[in-house]
């Protein structure tokens, strides 16, 4: 443990002083010797000391801040690089479960129906009540992340992510399997919301650009992959819902236990909080301190903060409220699809309920086109971003804004018993190209606009994309009683064509616009923005005071 060292005591154990790596910041008078002093040494040893002819109030009363050295190895930024893969590999296994969970749901209603005796729309409740704790907890849950470190909500939320699948896995009513849902989807929502920070925890700005798209492409294909395994287990008599449930719970159970073992605390502030408590407890001194002990507000600020401020910029900027609709859609129409594609093939082209699975497998290989696709939108950034600025993120989404409403009105019009399945299977997987994009973008293009208040900003978004998520299963299957699957899918189209002018509109008059904001106003003034922050860069999770 590194502790303060006056400059004789550093001289006699210049040998061991070389494993320290903590620099102590004395914040107090200091003198032309001290600072010669210090610059003498290497940058294992630099420090800061109490300087003679300083007051002895001040030596009692100046803190001393605990802070990283370059290339500390407790520094996560600093971290080796197979140490960083193998914390984003961790976390991002949380967010393949969590995906798996979300959408294989829907491909067990029909035997739950059977066997809890209850309607298809108590059914539907019950899958959609999962992304409704996306939306809601972690405008609660990111401040407590703050509060006690990322570590710790990972373990807790994991945790009681297996009781939950194991509740729903017994449930004996449709009332008690909507109960589990809806607190699996609550403590599960860590998967989504906390992952996006611990990469900007550990990777440096100019890093981040294939762990997001890695961990973009694990949440998009899982939401894939849960149907198509789901599938087959639905169709099998001796298995069917209830072994769903289970082997969520096996794997979530599984998961925590690697973490237990591997996970690591990432975030700076917690660290440097935790390094500087014991360097009190260790050698009496109560001045040794970490910044974020004394500008850091209490909890209870935090959650105020957490709750209201991306309610706040949701429907006072233009740019977030503009691209949170856009994203809004087309998540509700993604889970349109996911609740509706099995009867659909079903009906049309007599699929048993593995085949039918198998479709989502479109999710998996639109997932892995927008990856691809994604290598060139990050080369378009870089060759515009000093003209266009954020809006450069934009060029391949406005692509995705366009193929959108192609996308649903070909589903539509292919899905007939006289065309090839192959041809609605194809929309498919263009949807979920856009979806995958829209995702990483528009994540990427609000963190460049808002900078220090990205967490708002992207929090305000998360929570209107999975409202929608909520939303339109609810009222999917009478529409598609009402209008048939046709209609109503011709139907989003349509509305999907209203609102492709969104991207392009942004991509044009961003720059305006931003100029206009009083948020973003203040990143352009100060050339801040999230892939450059000082903290944690796109920190999606960290409530911040405003100013």
């Amino acid at each position: 443990m590194s502790t303060l060292t006056t400059p004789n005591e550093l001289h006699a154990s210049r040998a061991s002083s070389s494993e320290h790596s903590l620099t102590a910041t004395h914040v107090g008078n200091d003198t032309a010797s001290q600072s010669n002093f210090c610059e003498s040494l290497s940058d294992a040893e630099k420090c800061s000391f109490p300087v003679l002819g300083s007051s002895s109030a001040s030596l009692r009363t100046d803190p001393i801040y605990v802070e990283f050295m370059v290339n500390d190895p407790r520094n996560p930024v600093t971290s080796s690089r197979f140490k960083k893969w193998c914390i984003t590999l961790v976390v991002c296994g949380f967010t393949g479960i969590t995906a798996t969970a979300s959408s294989s749901f829907a491909m067990g209603t029909e035997s739950m129906v059977h066997d809890l005796h209850c309607t298809q729309f108590q059914a539907t409740i019950a899958l959609c009540v999962y992304p409704l704790g996306f939306a809601l907890v972690p405008l609660f849950s990111t401040a407590f992340s703050e509060e006690v470190g990322r570590k710790p909500i990972y373990l807790v939320t994991a945790f009681a992510s297996v009781l939950c699948y194991v509740l729903a896995a017994m449930s004996n009513t449709i009332h008690l399997a909507i109960v589990a849902r809806a607190l699996g989807g609550a403590f599960a929502s860590t998967g989504a919301t906390l992952v996006g920070g611990t990469i900007a925890d550990i990777w440096e700005p100019a890093e981040r650009g294939f762990p997001m798209s890695f961990f973009t492409f694990v949440n998009m294909a899982c939401t894939g992959f849960g149907p198509m395994v789901s599938g087959w287990i639905e169709y099998e008599p001796r298995l069917q819902w209830r072994w769903i449930q289970w082997l969520h719970a096996i794997f979530s159970g599984v998961y925590f236990v690697i973490a237990m073992f591997t996970m690591k605390e990432t975030r700076q502030s917690i660290i440097l909080r935790c390094l500087a408590q014991e360097m009190r407890k260790e050698t009496g001194d109560p001045r040794y301190r970490a910044r974020v002990e004394e500008t850091q507000p209490e909890l209870r600020e935090l959650m105020w903060i957490s709750c209201t401020r991306p309610i706040r910029v949701l429907l006072t900027e233009p740019i977030a409220t503009s691209i949170s609709l856009w994203v809004f859609f087309m998540w509700g129409v993604l889970f349109c699809l996911i609740s509706s594609v099995s009867p659909l093939f079903k009906t049309l082209y007599g699929f048993n309920t593995g085949q039918s699975g198998m479709v989502f497998s479109t999710i998996v290989v639109g997932a892995l086109i927008g990856l691809s696709a994604n290598v060139y939108g990050d080369k378009l950034y870089r060759q515009n971003v000093a003209r266009k600025g954020p809006e450069a993120r934009l060029y391949i989404t406005c692509l995705v804004a366009v193929l959108f409403p192609l996308a649903m009105f070909m589903f539509a019009w292919t899905a007939s018993q006289q065309i090839h399945w192959i041809w609605p299977t194809i929309a498919l997987t263009i949807f979920m190209f856009g979806a995958f994009i829209a995702y990483l973008v528009v994540f990427l293009y609000l963190a460049d606009c808002y900078g220090p208040y990205a967490s708002s900003a992207l929090a305000g978004q998360s929570l209107c994309r999975n409202m929608g998520s909520f939303i339109f299963p609810l009222f999917a299957n009478y529409m598609f009683a009402d209008l048939t699957y046709k209609w109503s899918n011709t139907l989003f189209a349509g509305i999907a064509l209203v609102i492709v002018p969104i991207p392009f509109v942004l991509f044009f008059y961003g720059s305006s616009l931003r100029r206009r904001s009083p948020l973003c106003s203040k990143v352009m003034s100060s050339g801040q923005v999230a892939m450059s922050s000082a903290d944690t860069g796109i920190n999606t999770d960290t409530p911040r005071l405003p100013g």
